[in-house]
């Protein structure tokens, strides 16, 4: 069956893997090996030399890693994909991929805390400068852009302020003068696909919705495969110039015999071979059975977050629910556009009118929820982000980003709904 007309909730389940082909087993064997032997010399060094892709070393490519990096490519329409140890691994790689010391990028504002914190002070220690654009203004992005201007980054659903970003206004603009797009989708998969709206790159931190039961730290970047790099080559020297560290390999012409695929390619075979920033196999089977039932976990998330939004709403101990299903004008109509059949995510945020304290309190007298810094589990989880992911930012860097000092960060699992609104209730009935 040709592959392509599947719907991504079938791929989840079958992009990549039939079966093994020494066992006949149906279930994607942990390959838990550093090395692969070779056919013979004329085999060992086609695969050094790229004339074709392979096994080498597991801290490249493991068979294991390489069915849940087919299997996010085919369910986000891509070209290919790379695994990586972590969310922030991943994000790292994809800046560093195309900047090097005295280039710049674009971010968005709304970010993770752990992602702003990397762009704006350790990229900074590399040289490598990280200018922040508001979204509510997709000009904003190209009014920031200059001839050492690498690449947009934004983050779907941004993690706390739930503003979905304007992925097609913004990748027109990058297209428009050869820049690509950079999409983080960890709070979206499924729900949203950045490909089909104009991004060149996916990003996912798959410790989240991906993995889905808290148990394996990973991340994962996904290559369109439809940006033309070669076009704009002048602006891309790390992919368009001879590379020292890989036999002087011009990584655009390297990877024609391969596909379109030149971003990723460099990603791996240098990123990844000389940082090292390797994802487990076994981490990669856990995340392979995650995607299994993604389609289904991620519905109950998006139902049970619009329930527990709606008793927020109307709760007098709440000042504001951030929703995107409760947002007006132009943030609704993105969330409308982007967020497929109106399921606007697992998360929830609202702020008290207690403030700090009242935060603090709230989140200790919880029972049922979880207090933990991740979001996309199928338990619920809850946090306070000024005291905790969001600590290392300045109060007006906490205030761009959408964090104030009485938010409270909700990731809704997939229990029933009443029994989360019962926790949520009995420990607002407590401050």
């Amino acid at each position: 069956m040709d592959a392509s007309k599947l719907h991504p909730d079938t791929l989840a389940l079958h992009a990549g893997f039939r079966s093994d082909p020494a066992t006949g087993a149906v279930a994607v064997p942990v390959y838990q090996t550093t090395s692969y032997q070779f056919r013979d010399t004329e085999h060992a060094a086609n695969l050094f030399g790229l004339a074709e892709l392979g096994n080498i070393y597991t801290r490249i490519m493991n068979p294991t890693n390489d069915v849940l990096e087919q299997r996010l490519t085919a369910m986000e329409g891509g070209a290919a994909a790379l695994a990586v140890a972590s969310g922030q691994a991943a994000t790292t790689f994809a800046i560093m991929n195309l900047c090097e010391a005295g280039d710049n990028f674009v971010t968005s504002t709304d970010l993770y805390g752990g992602t702003w914190n990397l762009f704006a002070n350790t990229f900074k220690q590399m040289g490598i400068e990280a200018r922040f654009a508001d979204p509510a203004d997709p000009e904003s992005f190209r009014k920031l852009t200059d001839d050492k201007t690498r690449c947009y980054y934004a983050e779907t659903l941004p993690n706390p302020k739930l503003e979905v970003f304007p992925i097609q206004e913004v990748a027109d603009i990058g297209r428009s003068i050869g820049v690509p797009l950079i999409v983080d989708n960890t709070a979206a998969p499924l729900i949203c696909r950045p490909i089909e709206h104009g991004a060149a790159i996916v990003m996912y931190s798959t410790t989240k919705y991906i993995g889905g039961h808290g148990t394996s730290i990973g991340g994962l970047i996904i290559d369109s495969g439809t940006f033309d790099w070669e076009a704009h080559k002048e602006r891309f020297p790390l992919l368009s110039r001879p590379d020292p560290s890989y036999h002087g390999a011009v990584w655009i012409e390297a990877a024609k015999p391969l596909g379109p695929i030149a971003y990723i390619l460099r990603a791996r075979v240098t990123l990844l071979r000389d940082v090292g920033a390797a994802m487990s196999p076994m981490n990669a089977f856990q995340f392979i059975q995650g995607v299994e039932s993604l389609p289904l976990r991620i519905r109950r998330h998006c139902e049970n977050a619009a329930k527990v939004a709606g008793f927020l709403n109307d709760h007098a101990d709440v000042t504001r629910v951030i929703y995107p299903g409760f947002m007006e004008g132009e943030a609704r109509r993105r969330a409308d556009a982007y967020l497929e059949g109106k399921q606007y995510g697992g998360l929830v945020g609202f702020e008290l009118k207690g403030g700090l304290e009242a935060g603090r309190k709230f989140i200790d007298s919880l029972e049922l929820l979880y207090h933990v810094a991740n979001i996309g589990d199928a338990r619920s989880l809850a946090i306070h982000p000024a005291s905790t992911t969001h600590s290392q930012l300045s109060a007006e860097d906490q205030a761009a980003s959408g964090v104030t000092p009485g938010y409270i960060r909700l990731s809704v699992g997939i229990e029933h709904a009443e029994d989360i609104i019962a926790d949520i209730e009995q420990a607002l009935a407590k401050l």
